[in-house]
Formats: structure tokens, C-alpha cells, sequence
């Protein structure tokens, strides 16, 4: 009797669990806007033994490089010190240097964006009253940490979507590409777009529509507007797969007041009318402004080269994806081909979108590829998983496996190869950037030292100067205090140069006749010579009468301090691009970037 009510239970049990599997299927089949939860993937690489950097561990290992790059990395883009250091220097200061893009006229650039970097350095400031050069590292700092966060998250969703093995590829790749030693700590748009954008991908993965959203308003409204581009395949696949039509317009249009209202409201108060600063910079690139083509134009050639040089075989094999998706969908098992939630093309989209618009744009520069970064390192590890997976097939083919081999147990050296020879040309790419091209700011870091080491009156205006190098000028925070002033002098180049803020309390407001939006040379923004009490020149050994080599004029300059800095023309280009150990100096020539002090003009 026990035995048979025993057995009835245990039947009565099994019917019960397979009628809540049966529902749990057809739910699953009429819900399609609920895929199988991604802690399922790594649930199941832990259960197999495969080892992977936890959360934490990420996080740590990003933060250090990270604040390496802030530390050691030098300001690659005069853009980034004329356009978002100087003015936040006169926000925080109420002195520093204005680019035409701020003049009313034009407003091509956001105050509320500078707002929000400079409400940290101010704080400091107010609290602690640090020297500017302090502030400095301190906002890069800053910068490092939002771009680890971003990429930790990044990571993870990348584990869920793709599997860790794709994941730690990925975060391997990031942790030293010389790419993202440069654009992780770089005060530009175009990194805090890389930023949201990269938290945007890695929410659309997890299917958190809302947050997806949220970070790319905020990269594209407040930081970059073109890089609202590397948002539409998310809107695809809310509008056309998902049909979440209704969700899409509602946090669309709340976040855009979100953001677009405050930044409205201060951009107007600061320009003295009302400004809508994304509008300008599209209207002015794209809507038949006077357009970015008068300067920085490149061959098609351009991003090929530069896109090797920061992620090096990185960058081969992201390029290579797409044909590697064809490969794997028509050589690999179906089981091993397919992600959590969605097929890799459509994860890898916004960044073929991206290069399929800028690479065919004649103004190139390398700060336009920064938002795609982390999704450069993505597809690069793809393309490697996929490539581990083809030789393993192959392999089976020649020599057959015992059954149950997982591909990784026998293609793992291919990883452990690729990983580390790219960690190791990034090294040396990086290594080669801080040897060949941080002169300009250890000069900078030199001149902040001097009032402490010779006494300079308080009530003194130090000028300082720069000539052909003016793009090489880090910004007003290398400054001692606001007594120290920065001026150009007239040089070979004959375009538009930055030029001081007015002293009047609307000097935001003020347009001034020599700012133009057509790069033209306004000879009235330029120092004389002999009225500088420093001058930084870089002698690569040739002069003309108005690029003299000012150091040989001993006559008139005293050299105060030299660092080597990279003659690209005399330098082998693989040789300057990749530091060697006891290989590159031979290949390679310096000249010498000097801080120089006027022997005729006296500090007073």
C-alpha cells in the first residue's frame, strides 16, 4: 500500500514538472521579447571549467591601465587642448584661450558640456586650492575611471551575450591597445561618446532598452551628435524586431528633455541668445555649412594605417569579421554558432555602419574612430574565437578527436598567441608615443615648477610663448597661476589661432571681428617675439626666417631645459612607430625641444 501511493506521488510529481516545462516552452515561443536569461551562458563556462577574470578583477585591471593612460599619456589633438581645456580653464579660472567655434556667432560647442567636467575641478579647487597642473591629472583621473566603468560593464554583458571565452579575449585585447590608452583619458566628445556608447551596446545586449537609450542620448546630445549614428541599429531592432514602438518614443522624448533642455538653457545663457550647440556642429559639417574640409583631409588610406597602429593585429582581425561570420555560419556546427540574443552581424552592426561613413569622408582624423573602440577589440576577438573554432574543424577533419573534445581544449594556444602578441606591440606602441612625443609636456611640467625654485613678484604677467609647435601646447592648466599668459607667434602656419578671452564678464557673449569659421589667418592674434619671457622651440635642424631655430640664438635665449622629441623625417616610420630595445635608436632621429628664457626681456 505505502509502495503504491509512494509511486502514485512520484508520477503525479513527474506530470506536474512536465506540464510547467510544456508552459515554460510556450511561453518562450509567444513571448519573443523575453530570451533566455544571459547568466544561463556563463553559468554553464563556469560549470565546464573554463577560467575567466571575474567582475572585479576586470574592473581593477581597467581602472590601473586606465590611470596609467592618464598619467603618461600626452595630449595627442591640439583640438582637445583649444576647444575643452581652454575654455574649462576660463571657466574655472576666468582666463584661458577661445577658439572660433565658441564665438555667438557660430556656437558650434556646448558650455554645459564643459560644465560637467569642470564641476569636479572646481570642487577640487575650492576645497583644496591645488595648483592647475594638479587639476589637470585630476580630471584625467576622472575620465579613466567613467571609461573603466563603462568598460566593465561592457565586459560583462559581453560574457552573457557572447560567452566568456569571447569576453576575456575582448577585455584582454582592451587592457593594452595603444587605442585605448589614448582615447580613454582624452578630454574630447568623441570619447565621452566612445563611453556612453559602449554602456549603450552593452545595456541593448541585455535587452535594457531604457538604459540603451539613456547612454546614447547623453554620447550623442551632450557629447558627439554624429555618434547618434552608432545608435540606429538599436532602434532597429526596438522598432522592427521588437516592435516596442511606444517604449521607444516615450524614453526617446524624456531623455532628450532630460538632457536637451538644461543643455538649451545654459548654452543661451552663456552665448547671450538662444543656442542649440549639436544643431550648429551638423549644420555646420553636414547641411551646407562652410564644412570640415579646409583642413585635416586624409587619403582613404588614413584610418587603414592609423587603425593598425592602435590595435595593431587587433585591427586586422576586426576588418576580417565579417568574412569570419560567413565562415562560421556555413563550417561550424549550428550549436556553436549562435549568441544568447542576437546573431553577431547585428551585434557588430554600428560599428560597420561607422567605418562605412567615415572612412569615406575626406576629413579623417583618429579622434573620429574613438566611439567604436571597444567595439573594435569585440570584433577582433570574434573573429578569433571563429578562427579557433575553423581549426579545430580542420584538425578533426585530418586527425579525428575523441568525442566530447571542446574546441578550446586544443586551440587555446591560438588565444594565448594573438593576446599576448598584441599586448606586446601595444606596449611598444605606447612606449614609442611617451618616448617620442611627451617633450611638450615635461617642458610644460618644468615651466610650472619655476616660482618655487626663483621667486617671481606676485604682481607680474609672465608671458609664455610657442611658435611652429603651437598645436603642441598642452593647455593653460601646465600654468603656474593666472599671472602666466600663453601667446603664438607668427609662424610658416597661416591659419585661424585661438585667442584670449575677453576680461569682461560677458566675454562669452562678445563676437569679435577676427573669428571666422574659414581656418583664415588673422595676423593680429600674433605675439611679438621679443616682448615673451619663455619660449618652447623644437630645433629639428632646418629654419626659416620665420621658423628660426631660437635655441642658436644664444645672443637672446637661454636654455633652461631640453627633451628629445621624435624628427619624423628622418625616422624610419616602422621604427618610430614601434619601440625596439637597442633596435629603434638606430633607426630613428631626435631633435631637441627646448624651454628657453629671454636673456633681454627681464621678468619685472
Amino acid at each position: 500500500m505505502v509502495k503504491s501511493q509512494l509511486s502514485f506521488r512520484l508520477r503525479q510529481n513527474a506530470s506536474q514538472n512536465m506540464q510547467r516545462s510544456s508552459k515554460k516552452d510556450v511561453l518562450r515561443k509567444t513571448n519573443k521579447s523575453q530570451p533566455p536569461k544571459p547568466e544561463k551562458k556563463v553559468a554553464e563556462s563556469v560549470a565546464s571549467g573554463l577560467a575567466f577574470p571575474s567582475g572585479d578583477t576586470a574592473f581593477k585591471a581597467l581602472l590601473s591601465v586606465r590611470f596609467f593612460a592618464a598619467i603618461w599619456s600626452h595630449v595627442t589633438d591640439c583640438d582637445e587642448a583649444f576647444n575643452y581645456w581652454e575654455p574649462t580653464h576660463y571657466l574655472v579660472f576666468n582666463q584661458g584661450l577661445q577658439t572660433w567655434e565658441y564665438s555667438p556667432q557660430f556656437a558650434l560647442r556646448s558650455y554645459f558640456y564643459l560644465m560637467i567636467h569642470a564641476a569636479p575641478m572646481w570642487i577640487y579647487h575650492s576645497l583644496l586650492q591645488p595648483n592647475p597642473l594638479l587639476m589637470f591629472y585630476f580630471t584625467r583621473c576622472i575620465l579613466g575611471l567613467l571609461c573603466a566603468f563603462a568598460e566593465v560593464y561592457f565586459y560583462k554583458a559581453i560574457c552573457k551575450e557572447f560567452g566568456v571565452h569571447i569576453g576575456r579575449i575582448c577585455l584582454g585585447f582592451q587592457l593594452l591597445s595603444p587605442g585605448m590608452f589614448i582615447a580613454s583619458t582624452a578630454y574630447l566628445p568623441s570619447s565621452f561618446a566612445m563611453y556612453n556608447l559602449t554602456a549603450a551596446f552593452a545595456a541593448w545586449w541585455q535587452q535594457k532598452y531604457v538604459l540603451a537609450i539613456f547612454f546614447t542620448a547623453v554620447g550623442s546630445l551632450l557629447g558627439w551628435p554624429f555618434a547618434a549614428l552608432l545608435g540606429l541599429p538599436i532602434v532597429l531592432d526596438m522598432v522592427i524586431q521588437r516592435r516596442l514602438y511606444k517604449n521607444f518614443i516615450l524614453w526617446s522624448a524624456l531623455v532628450a528633455i532630460i538632457i536637451g533642455v538644461p543643455m538649451v538653457l545654459v548654452d543661451s545663457l552663456f552665448y547671450g541668445k538662444l543656442v542649440i550647440a549639436p544643431f550648429n556642429l551638423v549644420k555646420y559639417n553636414v547641411l551646407g555649412g562652410a564644412g570640415p574640409d579646409l583642413y585635416g583631409t586624409e587619403p582613404f588610406s588614413f584610418y587603414l594605417v592609423n587603425g593598425f597602429l592602435n590595435f595593431n593585429i587587433i585591427w586586422v582581425l576586426a576588418l576580417f569579421s565579417p568574412v569570419a561570420i560567413v565562415l562560421n555560419y556555413f563550417f561550424v556546427p549550428s550549436k556553436n554558432k549562435s549568441t544568447l540574443y542576437l546573431p553577431h552581424w547585428l551585434s557588430l552592426s554600428p560599428m560597420y555602419l561607422w567605418l562605412a561613413v567615415f572612412m569615406f569622408q575626406r576629413h579623417k582624423e583618429e579622434r573620429f574612430l574613438f566611439p567604436i573602440y571597444p567595439m573594435i577589440c569585440l570584433a577582433g576577438a570574434i573573429s578569433l574565437d571563429i578562427a579557433q573554432k575553423l581549426m579545430f574543424r580542420v584538425w578533426n577533419v585530418l586527425r579525428k578527436m575523441p568525442q566530447g573534445t571542446h574546441y578550446l581544449d586544443k586551440t587555446t594556444v591560438i588565444m594565448l598567441l594573438a593576446v599576448g602578441l598584441s599586448s606586446l606591440l601595444g606596449i611598444s606602441r605606447m612606449f614609442a608615443l611617451y618616448k617620442n612625443y611627451h617633450a611638450p609636456m615635461d617642458l610644460m611640467m618644468e615651466l610650472n615648477r619655476y616660482p618655487g625654485e626663483i621667486t617671481v613678484p606676485d604682481h607680474s604677467q609672465i608671458h609664455v610663448c610657442f611658435g611652429k609647435d603651437w598645436h603642441r601646447y598642452p593647455s593653460s592648466f601646465f600654468l603656474p597661476n593666472v599671472n602666466w599668459n600663453i601667446h603664438f607667434v607668427k609662424s610658416e602656419f597661416d591659419g585661424m589661432m585661438p585667442a584670449p578671452y575677453s576680461s569682461d564678464p560677458n566675454a562669452t557673449e562678445l563676437i569679435h571681428p577676427y573669428f571666422n569659421d574659414e581656418n583664415r589667418e588673422e595676423p593680429s592674434l600674433y605675439y611679438n617675439v621679443s616682448r615673451c619671457h619663455f619660449l618652447l622651440d623644437l630645433d629639428l635642424g632646418k629654419e626659416t626666417e620665420l621658423e628660426p631655430i631660437y635655441a642658436r640664438r644664444t645672443e637672446s635665449w637661454k636654455v633652461l631645459s631640453s627633451y628629445k622629441f621624435l624628427n619624423a623625417e628622418r625616422s624610419h616610420p616602422l621604427a618610430r612607430a614601434f619601440y625596439i630595445p637597442f633596435v629603434s635608436e638606430t633607426f630613428i632621429e631626435f631633435g631637441n625641444f627646448s624651454l628657453l628664457q629671454s636673456i633681454k626681456f627681464k621678468i619685472k
